[in-house]
């Protein structure tokens, strides 16, 4: 660092000048490292400028804010030692090389230079401090022919890189506690194979947590393949009982003769057929838990052994008059609205009191908005490893079908639909023609019903991306744009259309 103001150049003073003056306004942390990037292009020449922050557990350098560099940060990460940006977070030492083109450590991580001539430019790295210790990077290239004094290159990067030193450090821990606030998010998140961002499935999945723990009856209600067996799955793998058996009983699979026999076993010479004593599956789901998908398909008589089972805990085997005593929990699934069906006198209205204590129910697909799409990704990837086929994506005309089509069959016929247009692709992409011809179909009476449909699925979709950003950045639109790979004017027109405040994600960051 120079001793005077006297040995810099007035342009270079002037540089020093409008960072500190960024420095002091009350702004975002990574805007005013952006900001000082933009002056050290603007004034000094730097075009390609980039900060890296140290981790504070690791020490790896994680790129955090980029100028001329067209890479997402937080993608791009030196090891210690590694690179020259590496080196430099190591030694504490800044390195200044002529020309590019001679220097074997530069790794290029970013690309930015790949299709430039590197014997043309000039690059210069150095460490940030705060209290004596290496917190970031600064690094910048310049071209060869503009730099006179590689020395004074380096002295006045160095005289920048000290007066952000208490910013970059703040933002070392700002990074670190976002990190950790994911770490208790996806803590609080339960382990499951459901797949979707959208409101109503993050709903689903905050009863599962709240739920799984107990041994709590639970009630599963949905159309036909919205992934109830999912669900119950979820409540099993992340409860005390996960370690024990999952007992599955499709109760519409079966006539009712067997029914009661497959749910509570069989003494030999029960019924005609029954030549051995058989266990039930309330006896083999001991200690664990019984999931019973189509719970309303359940015989009079079998739903009132079931009844007595969540009762009294213990049941008779058909033909026996022996008492069973079983540690189960119970999960059921209905695709049928069971209050109607206890209006009806179908079903047993004390058992549907005893059955729907903590009721979960999963939307149909048609009201998942943005989950069709990752779904459908999901699928092709499935399905494209199982076929051994090198299929990656889908095209726009396909994304427009299954956005608008109201899916009858939810994601049990979606998964059905990428199966059969991945085994008809032969390139890379889905398109339009390999989809079934019924999701170019509407069904009768939703002609009119369902037009604009795909608008407002876009929309739901474009307001959930947005708030994410805005959540990952404390409502910084600046920082959300950037993200989102569009400009600060196209996110306040946005945020003003969906009536999003981006004030409650700061307060609610700031708060905690």
């Amino acid at each position: 660092m120079r001793e005077s103001a006297e040995d810099f150049s007035f342009i270079e003073l002037r540089a020093l000048h409008e960072i500190a003056r960024v420095l002091s306004l009350a702004s975002e942390l990574k805007d005013q490292l952006q900001q000082i990037l933009d002056i050290l292009s603007d004034l000094l020449g730097m075009e390609r400028g980039m900060i890296s922050i140290l981790d504070l557990q690791t020490a790896e350098a994680w790129l955090d804010v980029a100028r001329g560099v067209d890479v997402e940060t937080r993608k791009i990460c030196y090891q210690p030692g590694e690179g020259i940006t590496g080196k430099v977070a190591v030694t504490g030492r800044p390195m200044a090389i002529a020309n590019l083109g001679d220097e074997t450590h530069f790794l290029d991580r970013t690309g930015a230079r790949r299709s430039m001539n590197r014997d043309e430019l000039a690059f210069l790295c150095v460490p940030i401090f705060y209290q004596g210790r290496v917190v970031g990077v600064l690094s910048a290239d310049k071209l060869a022919q503009q730099v006179e004094n590689l020395d004074a290159e380096v002295k006045i990067l160095a005289a920048v890189a000290e007066l952000v030193g208490k910013v970059v450090h703040f933002r070392a821990v700002e990074e670190e506690n976002r990190r950790l606030r994911r770490m208790l998010a996806e803590a609080k998140r339960p382990t499951t194979n459901i797949i979707g961002r959208s409101k109503v499935i993050q709903e689903v999945l905050r009863l599962v947590d709240q739920v799984a723990d107990t041994n709590t009856t639970v009630l599963i209600s949905g159309e036909t393949g919205t992934g109830k067996e999912l669900v119950a799955r979820a409540i099993h793998e992340n409860s005390k009982r996960r370690k024990a058996p999952l007992i599955q009983v499709n109760c519409a699979a079966m006539p009712d003769t067997l029914l009661e026999s497959e749910l509570f076993g069989h003494e030999k010479g029960a019924f005609t057929g029954a030549i051995t004593r058989r266990r039930g599956r309330f006896e083999e789901a001991q200690g664990g838990t019984i999931f019973l998908d189509e719970v309303g398909e359940l015989s009079p008589i079998a739903q009132a052994k079931l009844l007595r089972v969540l009762q009294e805990r213990e049941f008779q085997p058909l033909g026996s008059s022996r008492l069973v005593k079983v540690d189960v929990r119970v999960v059921t699934a209905s695709n049928k609205d069971l209050e109607k069906e206890v209006a009806m006198g179908t079903f047993r209205s004390d058992l549907y009191y005893r059955l729907n204590v903590f009721p979960i129910f999963l939307p149909p697909l048609r009201e998942r908005g943005p989950d069709i799409l990752l779904l459908a990704d999901y699928f092709v990837l499935k399905y494209s490893q199982e076929f051994g086929k090198g299929v990656k994506r889908i095209t726009t005309s396909a994304i427009d079908m299954l956005m608008s089509y109201h899916w009858p069959g939810n994601v049990r016929e979606l998964e059905n639909c990428i199966e059969r247009a991945v085994l008809l692709t032969n390139g890379e992409a889905v398109e339009s023609w390999h989809l079934p011809p019924t999701l170019q179909m509407k069904p009768e009476g939703l002609q009119s019903v369902s037009r604009g449909k795909l608008e407002a699925l876009v929309s739901a979709f474009e307001r959930d991306l947005i708030t994410d950003a805005l959540k990952d950045v404390r409502g910084n639109q600046s920082q959300a744009a950037r993200l989102l790979g569009t400009t600060k004017r196209i996110i306040q027109y946005k945020v003003e259309k969906y009536g999003i405040d981006p004030r409650r994600f700061r307060a609610k960051i700031s708060s905690e």
